[in-house]
């Protein structure tokens, strides 16, 4: 007996094998929503949806990071929003998986490091600090968030990063924390706090390279600002 299709099953092969064959250059955003969507609303037009949540955020990467109530405001399902909430985590995950976890013996340098630390940042709407260990060939020794909440010294537990540095047995270390909300340049707060760090790394022989700062796919390195070359160098 033939499998019964519903009426939108065509028009879902045929988008699916466009993508396939193109990737998704050439959809309209409302498009790869309605693509998206086709795993989380079976058996139905998911394109007036797709409209839906453009017109309600304004871009893609606003609806992935909508709240879970907001997407669920606009007519989703608890799963089909949570399916949604999973996109930036993947990319976070990929990105970290692709440039950490498969060439842990590349060293760091100023081309690549961007590539390893933004992907912790990905839809990050708080303030996150990452810290990164490396040995004295520049290879990683440790890179994960340390704090999250605000940039300050009550935040970021400077005792903390000392005992990861001794632990890992760590030659230098690279800070980096993001701005959600303004540009990839250091407050003072960031400065007053950088020099804190320095001293206490100093003290058990370890050298600050580098902090940097993101907002967005932006990033600022400390070193690079003639101001407070002296801070690294």
């Amino acid at each position: 007996m033939a499998e019964n299709k519903g009426i939108h099953d065509g028009h879902r092969d045929r988008v699916r094998d466009r993508f396939l064959k193109e990737g998704l250059r050439g959809f309209e955003d409302h498009q790869v929503m309605e693509l998206l969507l086709f795993y989380g609303i079976p058996r139905k037009d998911t394109n007036e949806m797709g409209h839906v949540l453009m017109n309600r955020f304004g871009s893609l990467s606003a609806v992935f990071d909508a709240s879970l109530e907001s997407l669920m405001d606009c007519g989703l399902s608890r799963s089909c929003a949570c399916m949604i909430k999973l996109v930036h985590s993947l990319c976070e995950r990929y990105y970290t998986d692709k440039y950490l976890t498969d060439n842990k013996n590349t060293q760091i340098n100023a081309d690549n490091i961007g590539d390893c630390i933004r992907p912790f940042f990905i839809g990050k709407d708080v303030e996150h600090v990452l810290l990164m260990l490396l040995d004295a060939k520049g290879n990683r020794l440790f890179c994960d968030i340390i704090s999250k909440g605000s940039f300050t010294s009550s935040e970021v537990n400077i005792k903390d990063i000392l005992k990861l540095c001794i632990q890992f047995q760590a030659y230098s270390a690279i800070l980096a924390h993001n701005h959600p909300s303004g540009i990839p340049l250091p407050s003072d707060q960031d400065v007053k706090l950088t020099l804190k760090l320095k001293n206490a790394l100093a003290s058990i022989g370890v050298r600050l390279i580098d902090h940097i700062i993101v907002s967005d796919m932006e990033f600022c390195p400390m070193s690079e600002l003639e101001e407070f070359e002296t801070f690294f160098y």
